[in-house]
């Protein structure tokens, strides 16, 4: 018999297969950690997990100290007076909610925009136009309106929604489609604001949201390459 050959195992391959989700910035995260954990810590103890008997006022407490107050920013336009712990409000009053519900709508609307955004743009432009859009719309909302409070990330998230909107715009500019649709989401989302509020007692609260929207419309033009000479090219043909 002739020498036994034995035949070497292949070695195995670790090589990755690519992941079909592209996975969501880190400054995304972060921004829904911050919406998420308070809204967590409230939660907690209006379910008695947390805190005591105390607990329950967690939220109002918080509503009181961190919320965009409409009578201090009238009260700071009358007397021509920027108090430091009001105008801290145009920046925490996202991160209250006046319910859990109202938290997770806005928090999934942040990550599914967060991440179309992020792809192009990058996640600290994400964070960037959460916050002007939010100080816009908490601005517009002060000046036009005389209610008391705005609180949640309404207006941030619509300013990414505007972002979005005009980056799909760019796009359907650029490739000959139709324009329109790039505006579908606003106006689906204003539609419903609309129908909600002829049913219900729903407040002024859309009036932040949607110059939050406009903010991030707008601000997009500045950042994006060639985003203002689409614009203005846009409004001459008009």
């Amino acid at each position: 018999m002739g020498p036994t050959v034995v035949k070497q195992a292949k070695p195995m391959s670790y090589t990755r297969e690519p992941s079909p989700v592209n996975p969501l910035p880190p400054a995304v995260w972060l921004l829904f950690a911050a919406l998420a954990l308070p809204e967590l810590i409230f939660s907690a103890g209006e379910a008695g997990l947390a805190g005591g008997p105390g607990a329950v006022g967690w939220r109002l407490n918080a509503l009181n100290a961190y919320s965009f107050s409409g009578e201090a920013f009238d009260f700071m336009v009358e007397k021509g007076r920027l108090l430091p712990e009001h105008m801290l409000r145009f920046v925490t009053y996202p991160f209250v909610f006046g319910s859990f519900t109202s938290s997770l709508f806005a928090g999934v609307i942040l990550l599914a925009m967060g991440k179309m955004v992020g792809e192009v743009l990058g996640g600290w432009a994400v964070v960037l136009m959460f916050f002007l859009s939010g100080i816009f719309g908490a601005l517009v909302f002060g000046l036009l309106t005389n209610q008391p409070w705005l609180v949640g990330a309404y207006p941030c998230v619509y300013g990414l929604i505007g972002t979005y909107t005009f980056l799909y715009w760019q796009r359907q500019v650029a490739s000959g489609g139709p324009q329109g649709q790039a505006f579908m989401l606003i106006g689906v989302l204003m539609g419903i604001q609309l129908v909600f509020g002829m049913l219900f007692q729903v407040g002024y609260a859309w009036v932040g949201e949607l110059a939050g929207f406009v903010a991030g419309f707008a601000l997009t033009a500045f950042v994006v390459p060639g985003g203002m000479a689409r614009v203005l090219s846009a409004l001459r043909r008009r």
